[in-house]
Order: structure tokens, then C-alpha cells, then sequence
């Protein structure tokens, strides 16, 4: 009976843990069909609105790690009912505000979010046996593809036809409500796992260098990309992370373990995941764009926000479903080097296809499903390359780094595709078509660069996953996130 208890107890947790990485998958989702509505109600550009994703992703590729080591300092349960109520408090801030740069906190404040997986893959490693591990991450993993799609189509839902975007951030914070009191019923205290502090300087300053480089991206076209304005800011940010390289090479518990890269083979798996994030948001927002464009252009398809997420994001987001599982099979039987390769092969098949492609429905469906298919065997091959190369005590920091590469990249993926719709917009405001054959070409373009980094910089030697050891397994599944 105790054993059937413990079985139930145990299923719960993995449950309201899986949900809680659902939410972190909503948050990156939902705002995206909605852009247009957003800039059209809060009366603000294109180049403005886009900030909506980017500062989202901007604070989680700051506060993942931030907030992950807080959890080993302080009790990974206090860190999560921290951040579900972080989340809930800024869902409530977007949805009542009629303010653009209140709506900017809101979301920075969701982004903390992104720690949730890292937190919840810690509390099961502390309260699952060793043998039901496995099964436990395995729904983690999967609950993030499923919240990327059910965010897509709760959107399209909630926003249809005249529906205020607004109601999308009153559903979040309800859900981070009803997570916020199971949390505290479900999860089992813990106790701190390490000792240590957080490189708080570390984070403010990756942070700025991180805004001033987006700023000069996203504002470049307004100011002229010659302006003293843009050299000013770019100046600022070479400078904040100039400094920000020596106070990382000198803490004793550095935010980001800089030296790990002069490990080639760890330099180019990073590199990768820099590309994978970067390609994903690529994706998704050029999508958007191009197929709510108006028919009569003859590159658009004049979608809804209920079709663009229903119809054209929703076969995207839903392939990690298949991929993730299938890249974690082809790692664990060829190795992460020759899954990466197949990613990357299969991502630049796609980008080529959208390039050449994209003036009928089912090709722009078909080229996102392919693109994102490589996108999540990526995701799982990148952990199995950084764990196979670092001893197990260094694995969660190389795990954070990654992390931290991947969620800059889908910031940096993000603010160019609004700084090249903001440069290229038609009299009515709506993208011209060069700017998507502009996007698919440099989606090519990483693509190619993923297969020769892979090629030259990780080798064939690299095993076929994680070093046989538990915690290098464990922290590994951290970093799983997109």
C-alpha cells in the first residue's frame, strides 16, 4: 500500500511539474500570432511591437541561469512558487495595462518561466527513484512541444475576430494561479543542494550588453545605421561585454564558465544551439508575417490570427512531438555529431524549400514543419555533444552556457526579422516580399555554417550520449529547453 502511495504521489508531481513546463511554452507561443493586433491597439511600429517577443527571450536567456542557481542555493520549491507568482503578477500587468512599456515589464517578468524546466528536472532527481528518472524527464521534454502548440491554438481561440489580444494574458495568469496553489499541495519541500552565490553582477551585465546590441538591430532603420545614435549604442554594448568577459574570468562562480570555450568541440556545440535558437524564432515570426500579408500583394494569404495559428504555426510547433523523442533515439544509437549533421541537413532542405517555395499554403506549412523538425532533433543532440566532453561536476554549468547561447540566439532571431520587416514595409505597412526571400536565405546560410562547424569542430571520437554517469545525466536534461 505505502509502494502504491509513494507510485501516485510520485505520478502527481511529474504532472504538476510536466504543466509547469507547459507554461514556459505558452509564454513563447501565444504572443506571436498577435503581434499585429498588439502594435495596432497600443498604436506603436512594427519595430516597437516586436519587443514583445524579444524582451521575453532577452530575460530568460539572463534569469535561466540566475534563477536555476538560486534553486540549488535556496530550495528549488521556494524558487518555483517565486516564479509562478512572477508570472502571474506580469500576466495580470499585460492583461489590464493599455501602456507599451508596462507591457514590456509584463513580459520580461514572464520570462523567468524559462527556469521552470531546469528547477523541475531538479526536484524530480531529488524525489523519483533512480529507475522512474527517465519516464519522469521523457514527460518534462514532451510537455514543452505540447504547451508550443496548445499556445498557438489557444490564441487563435481566444483572439478570434475582434476578441481583445488582451485575453490570452488573463488565460496565463489563471493557469499560473491554479499552478501556483498545486505547487504548493503537491511539491515536496526541499532542502539547498550547493553552496556557493550568484554571479548577480554577471547577469546585469550580459543583460545590458544583450539590450544595447537588440536596441542597435531593431532601431538601426529609424536612427540611420550610421547615426551616432546606432555607433553609440553598438560601442556600448562591445564595451559591456569586454567588461562583462573579465568579470566572468575572474568570480569564483562565473554566470557563464567562459574558458569552456577554448574546448572546440564545446565552442561548436554551442555555436549550433546559438544557430537552432536563433533559426526557431526565425521561423515563427517571419511565418506570421508573411501569411497574414493581404492576398491582393501576391505573397500573403490574408490569415487570421485564428488561421496563422491554427493552420499554418500550429503543424510546426506540434512536430517536436515526433522529433524530440526520435533525435533522443538517434543520439543515443549514432551520436550527437551525426544527429546534429542530419538537423542541420534537414533545416537547410527546409530554408531552401521556403526560399524557392512559398507562394501557395502548403508549401509555407510544409517548409515550417521541416524546418522545426530540425529544430527539435537539434535541441536533444546539442546536451549529448556538451555532456560527452565535460567532466560530471562541470556538467550543469556547460549545460547553462548552452542555454544561455540558445535563448540569445532566439533573441538575436527575433530582432532581426523585425529590424528587415521594419526596413522593407509596403505603403500599407505589411512586409514586401523580398524580406521573407531575405529570411529563408539566412536561415540557409546558418544551416550550412551548422554542418561545416559540425563537420570541423566536433569529432567523430564523441560519444553516443551523456558520460556514464548519474548527475551528467540529469543535468543534461536540463538544458532540453527551447
Amino acid at each position: 500500500m505505502a509502494r502504491n502511495t509513494a507510485r501516485r504521489s510520485g505520478a502527481t508531481l511529474v504532472l504538476v511539474l510536466s504543466l509547469l513546463s507547459t507554461v514556459t511554452a505558452l509564454l513563447q507561443t501565444m504572443a506571436v500570432p498577435v503581434l499585429g493586433k498588439m502594435s495596432r491597439d497600443l498604436e506603436v511600429s512594427t519595430t516597437a511591437i516586436g519587443w514583445v517577443v524579444t524582451i521575453n527571450l532577452l530575460a530568460a536567456a539572463v534569469l535561466t541561469p540566475v534563477l536555476s542557481k538560486s534553486g540549488d542555493l535556496h530550495g528549488r520549491r521556494r524558487l518555483v512558487l517565486v516564479v509562478v507568482g512572477a508570472v502571474a503578477v506580469g500576466s495580470l500587468l499585460a492583461a489590464v495595462t493599455s501602456s507599451y512599456w508596462i507591457l514590456l515589464v509584463a513580459r520580461a517578468m514572464q520570462g523567468a518561466s524559462f527556469c521552470l524546466f531546469p528547477l523541475s528536472v531538479g526536484l524530480l532527481r531529488e524525489h523519483l527513484p533512480m529507475r522512474r528518472l527517465p519516464l519522469g524527464l521523457s514527460f518534462l521534454t514532451g510537455a514543452i512541444s505540447v504547451g508550443a502548440g496548445a499556445g498557438l491554438v489557444l490564441t487563435g481561440v481566444l483572439t478570434h475576430g475582434d476578441r481583445d489580444y488582451r485575453n490570452i494574458f488573463w488565460f496565463t495568469m489563471t493557469v499560473a494561479l491554479v499552478l501556483f496553489v498545486t505547487s504548493v499541495v503537491v511539491i515536496p519541500k526541499d532542502r539547498p543542494h550547493g553552496a556557493g552565490r550568484v554571479d548577480w553582477l554577471g547577469g546585469f551585465l550580459l543583460g545590458v550588453a544583450l539590450v544595447l546590441v537588440l536596441l542597435a538591430m531593431t532601431q538601426g532603420n529609424d536612427w540611420g545605421w550610421t547615426s551616432v545614435a546606432t555607433t553609440a549604442t553598438l560601442a556600448g554594448s562591445v564595451v559591456t561585454f569586454v567588461v562583462w568577459l573579465a568579470v566572468e574570468n575572474r568570480v569564483a562562480e562565473p554566470l557563464v564558465p567562459v574558458a569552456m570555450l577554448r574546448d572546440r568541440t564545446l565552442a561548436s556545440a554551442n555555436a549550433i544551439g546559438f544557430f537552432i535558437g536563433f533559426g526557431m524564432f526565425l521561423i515563427f515570426l517571419s511565418l506570421t508575417a508573411l501569411v497574414q500579408v493581404p492576398e491582393s500583394h501576391g505573397h500573403g494569404f490574408s490569415a487570421s490570427v485564428l488561421e496563422t495559428s491554427l493552420v499554418y504555426l500550429l503543424p510546426a510547433a506540434s512536430i517536436g512531438i515526433v522529433a524530440s523523442p526520435l533525435g533522443g533515439m538517434w543520439v543515443t544509437r549514432f551520436g550527437g555529431r551525426a544527429t546534429l549533421l542530419v538537423a542541420s541537413a534537414v533545416g537547410l532542405i527546409g530554408y531552401l524549400q521556403l526560399f524557392a517555395f512559398h507562394d501557395q499554403a502548403w508549401q509555407v506549412i510544409l517548409g515550417g514543419v521541416i524546418t522545426n523538425f530540425a529544430f527539435s532533433m537539434g535541441f536533444a543532440a546539442v546536451p549529448a555533444v556538451v555532456t560527452s566532453v565535460v567532466r560530471p561536476e562541470e556538467t550543469a554549468l556547460a549545460n547553462a552556457m548552452a542555454s544561455i547561447m540558445r535563448s540569445g540566439g532566439s533573441a538575436l532571431g527575433s530582432a532581426l526579422v523585425v529590424a528587415l520587416i521594419a526596413s522593407h514595409l509596403m505603403p500599407d505597412d505589411h512586409p514586401a516580399e523580398s524580406v521573407f526571400a531575405i529570411v529563408f536565405a539566412i536561415g540557409a546560410v546558418t544551416m550550412v555554417l551548422s554542418i561545416v562547424i559540425t563537420l570541423v569542430g566536433i569529432p567523430r571520437r564523441e560519444v553516443a550520449g551523456p558520460r556514464a554517469s548519474e548527475p551528467a545525466r540529469d543535468d543534461a536534461a536540463r538544458d532540453l529547453t527551447p
